[in-house]
């Protein structure tokens, strides 16, 4: 007898041998004791999850000998017909190629006349249903909606999406999940108990990640492993054969990117290709495995939600070593390259472009904050000075004369950012500015940020800190919270912002920057050096009503 491959020899010939589907086969189950049978089913899942294994086992069921039954029992005539094939009563119709209007009339002609074979029910499975054209598809309605009491539609597909919802609402649809990798090592084990084989479990957890949850894959990948191992099968036949990467390879690389040592990161990638690993297979395992490596770190007991890294001591020192917005940027940055890649006969480039990226990043990133951690450092002493300064309480009985500001006192309190605006260029702005081009450019601000947005994500988000504060017919003022985004838009995605502004608004626009805090300053001080005075009422006053009408009421705040 020539040899079957173990999927074929391994097929579930009852409900029970269908893995990993339960709440499928208990539903039919109940359906097949209590005689309660739709006339059409619609079986949806991943490939290799049972879909047309349970629609034989089905089509054996409803016609056994012994029916009633939850099982077939794979003893009666036929069962064992259907199962070899030799009843013609139970048609199996590949719709990839069988997908035309002429096969479905043929169809729906032969429904009508009951099974020759002395069974009950003749029953039509047709795989690949989405694959039937659309005159298919109306030809097949009407005999799907009223069929004879002797027929049963059993359809499959992998992409139900596809199918006329006029087809789905006349089934009964059961939707095959992919199998979790314990029920497939498990399956996997019972199998080798048949056999002299040995595999160890380090291969069989690779063989049940790498099949993403398809049964027939994993049987497949383990048949292919027995024939390439003389004896035992290992962890590093199955990475052999599949072009996977080994944990420890993936490790070595992150523990480069982390470190920002652009040199091993490059030489490891080296190895990878040299040992002839499929870039593209690189480049999505190193995206699970910190994709593995963000959820340990949210929900270290969610272990079997990992599916591509076995938890180890050196895995969870660098989960904690990784900080988790670093995780989403690299997650980002590696998916770009993976879409880039497809189109590449040259991927390798691709790798080492991302990992340069990723390094030069997290290198940026710690310039930014040790940058942003000595500009706070600086502030907290300045303010430790000036309360060293501070006067001692008077004495009681003892008089003290407040110094008496002079005329031009009032000045701006102003931190230039790294674009090295001026206190004076600001001073000059809010003099031209007036309230109604602040309102023109606030309510079109929305359109600025879904433009900028469009062209660089990141300084959306830099953006995204800011609000327009004042604005004359040819300036913007941008307020920040945060001195590192307002320092980022100025050195980085000035000339972006610019252009996208003046895009939206079809006139060119300059934006100057300063921080929230530093805004509420210049207001005040504008306001004093437009009057000249820092005392004396307000109210009434011609230059303060000028302010008023050049900033607008809602940017001026007047303090007696």
């Amino acid at each position: 007898m020539s040899y079957q491959a173990l999927y074929r020899v391994w097929r579930p010939k009852q409900l029970n041998d269908v893995v990993g589907q339960v709440h499928i086969t208990k539903t039919i189950k109940n359906a097949l004791i209590q005689e309660k049978l739709s006339h059409a089913y619609l079986f949806t899942g991943p490939r290799g999850t049972g879909k047309t294994s349970a629609a034989k086992i089905m089509a054996k069921a409803v016609n056994c000998h012994r029916s009633p039954v939850a099982e077939p029992c794979n003893e009666c005539e036929a069962c064992l017909g259907i199962s070899d094939g030799s009843i013609v009563d139970v048609i199996e119709i590949d719709a990839a190629s069988n997908n035309g209007v002429d096969e479905i009339r043929d169809i729906r002609d032969k429904v009508k006349f009951a099974p020759s074979s002395g069974i009950r029910y003749k029953v039509y499975i047709i795989d690949e249903v989405h694959m039937l054209s659309t005159g298919a598809f109306n030809a097949l309605l009407k005999t799907l909606e009223e069929p004879p009491k002797h027929v049963i539609f059993i359809l499959a597909t992998t992409e139900p999406h596809k199918i006329p919802l006029t087809i789905i609402s006349r089934c009964q649809r059961f939707d095959f999940k992919r199998i979790t990798s314990v029920a497939m090592i498990g399956r996997m084990e019972f199998i080798l108990s048949n056999y002299d084989t040995k595999v160890s479990d380090e291969a069989l957890a690779m063989i049940a990640r790498v099949s993403e949850g398809g049964m027939r894959d994993a049987l497949s990948l383990l048949d292919q492993a027995i024939s390439y191992c003389d004896e035992e099968v290992t962890l590093d036949d199955i990475l052999t054969i599949t072009g996977a990467v080994s944990q420890g390879l993936l490790m070595e690389v992150a523990q480069a990117l982390l470190a920002s040592d652009v040199v091993r990161a490059l030489q490891a990638v080296d190895k990878l290709i040299l040992a002839g690993k499929d870039p593209t297979r690189f480049i999505e395992d190193f995206i699970f495995f910190y994709r593995d490596m963000l959820l340990y770190k949210t929900a270290p007991e969610l272990n079997e939600s990992l599916e591509r890294v076995a938890v180890d001591e050196e895995f969870i020192s660098i989960s904690k070593d990784t900080p988790t917005k670093w995780i989403y940027n690299t997650i980002e940055t590696l998916n770009e390259i993976l879409q880039d890649m497809k189109w590449s006969s040259h991927p390798k480039i691709f790798i080492e472009v991302a990992i340069v990226k990723i390094c030069n990043t997290k290198a940026e990133a710690q310039y930014e904050n040790n940058e942003a951690f000595a500009s706070l450092l600086k502030k907290v002493q300045l303010l430790e000075q000036k309360l060293e300064n501070v006067g001692s309480i008077p004495e009681q009985g003892q008089t003290t004369i407040a110094e008496v500001p002079k005329k031009n006192q009032g000045q701006f309190n102003f931190k230039a950012g790294k674009s090295g605006i001026s206190s004076g260029q600001i001073k000059e702005m809010l003099k031209q500015a007036s309230k109604q081009d602040l309102q023109r450019i606030t309510s079109n601000w929305g359109q600025v940020m879904d433009a900028v947005k469009k062209n660089s994500v990141p300084a959306h988000a830099w953006l995204s800190d800011s609000k327009p504060v004042a604005a004359s017919k040819t300036m913007i003022l941008l307020a920040f919270q945060n001195e590192m985004h307002r320092d980022m838009v100025d050195t980085k995605f000035r000339s972006l912002v610019e252009q996208e502004i003046a895009d939206v608004f079809r006139e060119p626009y300059k934006i100057l920057t300063l921080l929230t805090n530093q805004w509420e300053t210049v207001k005040e001080d504008f306001v004093r050096e437009q009057r000249g005075e820092t005392t004396a009422s307000y109210e009434g006053d011609p230059i303060v009503e000028e302010a008023l009408k050049l900033v607008g009421s809602d940017l001026i705040e007047i303090i007696d």
